[in-house]
């Protein structure tokens, strides 16, 4: 069951709608079938809270070439 976000093109009405195989989502607002779909922000939660990171965890600070951090 996709989640895909849209925009209408005919009212600027931006919403979310689960798509079932071939079905064909319409605008909640105005019932268009003229829209584009959004690309989707992936959003991933954890327990624990986030930290600021002093050097990137790959080389540890040491400045590994392709690490951006020297």
């Amino acid at each position: 069951m996709p989640l895909y976000e849209y925009v209408c093109r005919k009212c600027s009405k931006q919403f979310e709608a689960l798509i079932f195989g071939a079905d064909v989502p319409t605008c909640p607002a105005c019932q268009s079938t003229d829209l584009e779909r959004l690309l989707s922000v992936v959003a991933v939660g954890s327990s624990q809270p986030a930290r600021e990171p002093s050097a990137c965890d790959s080389c540890q600070g040491r400045g590994r070439p392709g690490c951006g951090m020297n």
